[in-house]
């Protein structure tokens, strides 16, 4: 595989371009996708609803330490029609460090697809999930239907992220990494740096317009001001409601430790104090 990297600088994140990742009849365990799975996982595909990670040999780590962490994620798929008219599915991901890096060494260059056919309640196919292996006998068709034909057997039991998921067979690929250049989510306080820019340009139309747009915003910086009165007038209660309560809890604890001195000194009810022991006279008693 010719592994190639467009991007000027690593610093910044990657994506592929979109490649081949299954073909309509190619084996799983036994059988054969279809051209209908093919256009429900490029239909059905949507990160946020269920992401797919790129995983190597299928094997998910638990540790982020892990040589089997996630390498990547998925990020979008579609079907396209290729030779001999066979129906196609094509992704593009985005790697971690190291999947680039493994790729450059000429690692990991062949890819399998995990699959679910009937997926969540949709009943229709879904991606899952992406392997990545140096060995392409390791998903290879034989190994996959002994895997189907001896459950029990299976070395794949424990990869899957469900038990009716499938394995395609591994296919070569050739990833060429470019520049990511989608725009990051816009932080809170740059949404609203542009919603007062917003409001700025909106005194830049037509003259006609001006003293409506004037007026609109001046209702929105009333609105605006009583709002911040009233936050500030709240902040004040709040305090002065504060100040009070500390004032009262200083006189009751004053009071409850004077109460309890005073407990302390004020004899029982009906106490009589025992009169002082002023001894014998000395001279021996007996008794007859």
């Amino acid at each position: 595989m010719a592994s190639k990297t467009t991007a000027a600088s690593t610093d910044k994140p990657l994506k592929s371009r979109y490649f081949r990742v299954a073909t309509e009849g190619a084996t799983t365990d036994g059988r054969a996708i279809t051209r209908d799975q093919i256009n429900q996982m490029a239909k059905n595909f949507d990160p946020a609803k269920y992401g797919a990670r790129v995983w190597v040999e299928h094997m998910r780590g638990l540790y982020a330490d892990s040589p089997f962490r996630a390498h990547g994620d998925v990020l979008a798929v579609e079907a396209r029609d290729v030779e001999d008219g066979k129906r196609a599915l094509f992704a593009q991901i985005k790697p971690l460090p190291e999947l680039v890096a493994m790729n450059k060494a000429g690692q990991k260059i062949y890819t399998s697809i995990e699959v679910h056919p009937k997926f969540a309640d949709s009943g229709e196919a879904y991606l899952t999930g992406l392997g990545v292996t140096d060995s392409p006998a390791s998903l290879g068709t034989e190994v996959l239907t002994f895997a189907a034909q001896k459950p029990e057997a299976s070395p794949f039991t424990k990869r899957k992220s469900e038990a009716g998921a499938l394995f395609s067979e591994a296919v070569h690929t050739e990833l060429v990494f470019e520049e990511d250049e989608t725009p990051e989510a816009e932080p809170k306080a740059s949404k609203f740096s542009t919603m007062l820019d917003g409001l700025v340009k909106r005194f830049t139309g037509k003259a006609n317009d001006d003293d409506a747009r004037f007026a609109e915003v001046l209702r929105g910086f009333e609105a605006f001001g009583t709002y911040a009165e009233a936050q500030e007038k709240a902040h004040d209660d709040l305090k002065a409601e504060h100040a009070a309560l500390a004032k009262n809890f200083t006189e009751l604890s004053g009071k409850h430790d004077a109460l309890v001195k005073r407990l302390e000194e004020t004899p029982e009810s009906g106490f009589t104090a025992r009169p002082p022991a002023s001894g014998g006279d000395g001279a021996p008693k007996t008794d007859c």
